[in-house]
């Protein structure tokens, strides 16, 4: 057997890169960009905005809303986008918008292995609170830029790590704020910080930082975020599935956790050691620059099999051992969201004969629950918000 030498590994490396340039180019053909078809009727987005359908028609009749744009052959409503939608809820005063005093929440959906649902849960999360009217923006930390495909960046093509990715931030001497990073997406209310491959220097970089500089550089990233927290209710951070500094800045920066772990032994096995791992190291950076705390640190069950007994077993364990730390909410395993994800789209983007299917209804479910669970979560650590949740008997 001959050894395999750094040729055939650059072979290898090669040939798995014309796979994944097929797989984009099939998504990202030339000339196009992602766009959001969802349409709503009257009656969800009355249901959206708060408000009767009667109310509706009224402000188009007198102006406080544009006319409904309506088929030229049938003269029939074609429906509301998301954007009208909030220019409803905008006129209504029914936007769900954290008051300024309120602290944005920043929130990291983490969890040291791969394979556990990370991107999946961060943009599916983010479109559902897009989709609540909150202001949200969506920040790639993992080179790999799979939630930077998911919202319409080709991470090869589309961004350039010098110039659109957190790497300038973290360099020496890099920009004093993150606005420069900011992309504004096809979904309305989200805007993005995309990821590439490039931005895996960042952990050299900050190696050398840390070796050659005075001072806490782990909470570069925290800082950066002030810089534009006050533009936005939640900040959902992506990390790298790995214990290395970009993944320690992001348990720096993040006032909340969300930790998916599916139900079997290899993926909790991990989720048991990182929750040590993350303890002892935050501990460690505690003494250096000081403690940080969260407002709610969350176990979310991902991938759930029901048919599988070793799953249902894991999960019961999980229950017990967790009893205050799981979410109620599960996300099954859905073949929905696995067909969604190769297409580089989410379940919350399907339109048309899809969406009537009772696997995507099932599915839907699923991912509203872990929504709006985590929405009430986020919204007990806004002081604004109180009165609302006692009127609705939840404080």
């Amino acid at each position: 057997m001959q050894p395999i030498t750094l040729n055939e590994l650059d072979n290898l490396s090669n040939r798995a890169s014309t796979v994944i340039n097929r797989l984009r180019d099939r998504v990202f053909s030339p000339g196009t960009e992602k766009s959001l078809d969802i349409r709503f009727n009257v009656r969800s987005a009355a249901e959206m905005v708060g408000r009767s359908e009667k109310l509706i028609r009224d402000a188009e009749g007198d102006g406080r809303l544009p006319d409904p744009v309506k088929d030229p052959v049938t003269n029939r409503r074609t429906g509301y986008s998301l954007a009208e939608v909030n220019t409803m809820r905008s006129v209504f005063g029914t936007l769900p918008h954290r008051a300024p005093e309120d602290p944005a929440t920043v929130l990291a959906v983490q969890n040291f292995k791969g394979g556990v649902g990370k991107s999946t849960v961060v943009c599916h999360l983010a479109q559902y609170f897009a989709l609540k009217g909150y202001r949200v923006c969506v920040i790639d930390c993992d080179s790999q830029g799979s939630t930077t495909s998911i919202f319409g960046l080709n991470p090869d093509v589309d961004v350039q790590e010098d110039e659109d990715t957190l790497y300038p931030f973290f360099r020496h001497g890099g920009p004093k704020s993150l606005h420069y990073a900011l992309r504004a997406t096809y979904w309305p209310g989200i805007a993005l910080i995309p990821s590439n491959l490039g931005l895996y220097d960042a952990e050299y970089e900050f190696a050398a930082r840390m070796v050659r500089e005075q001072g806490f550089i782990l909470d570069r990233l925290r800082e950066g975020i002030a810089t534009i927290s006050d533009q936005f209710d939640i900040i959902l951070l992506d990390p790298p599935p790995a214990l290395g500094m970009i993944s320690l800045s992001v348990l720096r920066a993040a006032n909340a956790l969300l930790i998916p772990a599916p139900p079997n032994n290899i993926d909790f096995g991990s989720t048991a050691h990182f929750l040590k791992m993350m303890g002892s190291t935050l501990a460690e950076l505690a003494e250096h620059g000081g403690a940080r705390e969260y407002s709610f640190v969350k176990i979310l069950t991902t991938k759930m099999n029901d048919n599988k007994s070793a799953h249902q077993a894991i999960k019961r364990m999980m229950d017990a051992v967790f009893p205050q730390d799981m979410l109620q909410s599960i996300l099954k395993d859905s073949a929905e969201i696995d067909n969604a994800t190769a297409n580089l789209s989410t379940v919350y983007e399907l339109t048309g004969a899809a969406t009537r299917s009772e696997t995507h209804k099932r599915c839907r479910t699923y991912l509203d629950a872990v929504g709006r669970e985590v929405e009430l979560l986020v919204r007990k650590t806004w002081p604004s918000h109180h009165a609302d949740l006692r009127k609705e008997g939840i404080l």
